[in-house]
């Protein structure tokens, strides 16, 4: 977006005194073009400055002089051209003056209206400011040049009487030497040099932390191309200085070339070894003996590397973050002792594409085949652990064949070895991602961070983790903070200033909960991607909001008025809040028990909320129908093309006033959750026990409506109830059931402990009840009692 697009509908007196000489409706024919130069950046006097500014006014001219055809104030057009010819022709600077007056108020003029600018204006800043900066370079090589060739042109004697006169008068001020003449030029190219180099690794430095912050789901410019031709470019520079300086070695002196070789290798070395990257970065959570991939890319690889016939290899090691954190402070340029973990296929070859000009390694089916753990610190667990993936090769440049270690280190990476620590594990990379420094050593990231950040953090993990564009609102980001600071008493403002801490992140277990906050909030994520994405994108979820804050909201509405909400109480689930009428005419929010992603793939959450006639009104007062009819699922009636009469699963709640079950319901033949237990030797207090009213949840049953009068398909043997009559010995243990007994009993959606975790359960449950075991020895090491 373009800085005019913005401007131009503003008022005009923001802009009193703005436009005198250079006229607006000039300045709204060049329009963007005026803002994709370098005026700001022209800020000296000299020859170069005089010619940029030169340039562009005939570019200038050029550019207004298209505008004429088709153009119905051609005459005012021709006039633009003629003004800007006798008035600046004579005096260049004086237009880069002029333009950037105007550049500057209409800067200033929307920092005061939107208080920011946007970030693609700054990009543009930065490229027009490396542009120029290559441009005057570019220049001074020129001007060395063609001093050297007057140079050439003297005789000796007056080369060398001018040689110690120079060398009589020269001063060194902060590391300058004063004068024009050759060696003066030749430093002052030396320090452009150097600066447009700290250019370029800043900017690599940038795209390597977009690309980290795009593992939280920020928004990334893969496209290396740019940073490559910028690198290829400055290259190509820094051989024609070099260049230039050998030739005039002989003017210089010994120890000044000598000392203007060193600072040209250090140019080279810097950009030869930064320009190898990581650009595909491999798994920040990564499991062991699962393939997984990367790719490296060597920016100037296409320009600098010669046809080899053999290919220079570049090789992967598993590296811990004490490792890391050494090769660091080396510079990367200290090969690796040993490696943290084994990597199988860890080694490629370097390979030049000519056709798409770029050289990359890909490695396609490494697998982490083990992983040598560290000692930690303190209270530190494995999935804190943090440790990287370190790429490296030894290649050669040039005729002069000069060799360089090239490193580069992936992003922090957490191994695991089982998927239950997969939610830790992305706490710990989350956190790095987010938090950590531009140039920093590896890989250290703060403790606590501000409060407002950890916002945009969970916003950015949140719409990215969805695919959604709706992100969260200023309210949900309350609820959250009164969740993590555990403090509900709190207003929105108190928490502005506030910090947070890893601990509080993902260490402190929650109040009254299980888990941790992160636990929690990843669970929704996990719910909302899998199930819940279109109703949220719908903006028919509240969800980040309190049970007690819902009671609030919905005491004074009618009944059937209800809202969705995440649970606060469980891991990954969604509970509907409703208002219903009481025995004694009060108005009463209730809670259903929460759904979860397997609830909802039985029957959507729009289908459920059709199934319950209570409810009537999304909150505020948007009849259901309405808010939901596009997320309702068309039920079939009749037979399907096999001659199959339809069934529909729908939902009821069982309330105080209400019958469990209506009446068209069908019973499974399956005997209650205490009967099976009973009949498998588990007492009322075993795990296996689910309480059904968890935090004052009403129960939500599923009952299955056959459209058929008959319920039993005549094709379909009948299957005998299970039937609770086994035995249970009080000496002996119950031998557990077979999971497929249990599937057929219990219905294949519930989750079947093994066949061992039933003897821990069973042996377990006996001995609390006081019951001893068989003497025959220890339980666990006979399984097959």
């Amino acid at each position: 977006m373009s800085l005019w697009s913005l401007v131009s509908h503003m008022p005009p007196e923001h802009f009193t005194g703005l436009f005198g000489e250079f006229p607006r409706d000039l300045r709204s024919l060049l329009a963007d073009w005026l803002e994709n130069q370098p005026w700001e950046f022209i800020t000296g006097t000299d020859s170069f400055c005089t010619s940029a500014a030169g340039a562009l006014l005939s570019a200038m001219v050029e550019k207004v002089r298209g505008l004429t055809s088709g153009n119905e104030q051609q005459c005012q057009v021709l006039q633009h051209i003629s003004n800007l010819e006798n008035t600046y022709r004579r005096d260049l600077l004086r237009l880069v003056a002029v333009v950037k007056g105007i550049l500057e108020g209409e800067r200033a003029a929307l920092l005061k209206q939107d208080r920011h600018l946007p970030l693609s204006f700054h990009r543009r800043q930065e490229e027009l400011k490396f542009g120029l900066d290559l441009q005057r370079l570019q220049h001074r090589v020129g001007e060395i040049k063609a001093l050297q060739e007057r140079w050439n042109q003297m005789g000796d004697g007056t080369r060398a009487c001018r040689q110690t006169n120079l060398q009589e008068s020269q001063l060194k001020t902060d590391g300058k030497l004063q004068g024009n003449d050759l060696p003066a030029l030749v430093l002052e190219a030396m320090k452009e040099l150097e600066g447009a180099k700290l250019q370029v690794l800043k900017r690599l430095h940038i795209w390597k932390r977009q690309q980290q912050l795009a593992g939280n789901g920020a928004v990334f410019e893969e496209n290396l191309a740019p940073l490559q031709k910028r690198c290829e470019n400055l290259v190509d520079i820094y051989f024609q200085l070099q260049q230039q300086v050998v030739a005039v070695g002989g003017e210089l002196g010994s120890d000044l070339l000598s000392q203007l070789l060193e600072r040209l290798n250090k140019v080279l070395s810097a950009l030869v070894e930064s320009s190898f990257l990581v650009e595909k970065q491999p798994p920040q959570v990564l499991k062991t003996q699962t393939k997984f991939q990367a790719s490296v890319r060597f920016l100037l690889g296409p320009r600098l590397l010669q046809p080899s016939a053999k290919p220079f290899m570049v090789k992967a090691d598993m590296v811990t973050e004490k490792q890391a954190r050494e090769l660091a402070l080396g510079g990367y340029g200290t090969p690796l002792s040993e490696s943290t973990g084994e990597i199988v296929h860890n080694t490629v070859a370097l390979e030049i594409s000519s056709t798409s000009a770029t050289s990359c390694a890909t490695f396609k089916n490494m697998l982490l085949k083990k992983i040598k753990r560290c000692e930690r610190k303190g209270s530190e667990s494995v999935t804190e652990e943090k440790c990287a993936v370190l790429f490296s090769t030894d290649i050669t440049l040039g005729p002069g064949n000069l060799a360089f270690h090239l490193q580069a280190l992936s992003l922090p990476i957490v191994v695991i070895v089982h998927g239950n620590q997969d939610n830790n594990a992305k706490a710990t990379v989350l956190w790095d991602n987010a938090f950590s420094e531009l140039e920093r050593v590896p890989f250290v990231v703060a403790e606590r961070v501000p409060w407002e950040k950890m916002c945009e953090t969970l916003n950015l993990r949140f719409m990215a983790e969805v695919q959604t564009s709706k992100g969260l609102l200023p309210e949900h980001y309350f609820f959250l903070a009164q969740k993590i600071f555990n403090n509900s008493s709190a207003s929105p403002e108190d928490f502005h200033n506030r910090s947070v801490s890893w601990a509080q992140f993902n260490k402190e277990i929650l109040p009254g909960r299980g888990f941790t906050f992160w636990q929690w909030f990843d669970g929704v994520l996990d719910l909302t991607k899998r199930c819940l994405k279109s109703y949220w994108s719908d903006r028919l979820i509240i969800g980040f909001i309190s049970k007690q804050y819902v009671s609030k909201l919905l005491g004074p509405e009618p009944d059937g008025t209800f809202l969705l909400r995440f649970s606060d109480s469980e891991i990954g689930g969604i509970t509907i809040a409703h208002v219903i009428r009481g025995q004694d005419g009060s108005s009463q929010v209730e809670n259903i028990q929460p759904f979860s992603a397997k609830d909802l793939h039985i029957r959507s959450l729009g289908d459920r909320i059709r199934d319950l006639g209570q409810l009537r009104n999304l909150y505020p007062n948007q009849p259901k129908d309405q808010a939901f009819g596009s997320h309702y699922n068309k039920e079939q009636m009749g037979k399907d093309g096999r001659g199959y009469v339809s069934t529909a699963i729908k939902m009821t709640v069982e309330s105080e006033s209400s019958s469990a079950f209506p009446a068209q319901m069908v019973l499974p033949q399956f005997h209650t959750p205490e009967e099976v237990s009973m009949s498998m030797g588990i007492p009322s207090a075993s795990p296996f026990h689910r309480d059904l009213l968890p935090y004052g949840y009403l129960p939500g049953d599923l009952i299955l409506d056959d459209l058929s009068p008959n319920p039993m398909d005549e094709e379909m043997p009948e299957i005998a109830p299970f039937s609770p009559t086994r035995h249970v010995s009080p000496f002996r243990p119950l031998l557990p059931a077979p999971p497929q007994l249990l599937a057929t009993s219990l219905g294949n959606n519930v989750d079947l402990p093994s066949e061992d975790e039933i003897t821990q359960l069973l042996y377990e449950a006996q001995m609390e009840e006081g019951l001893q075991p068989p003497s025959y020895g220890d339980p666990m090491a006979n399984p097959s009692w």
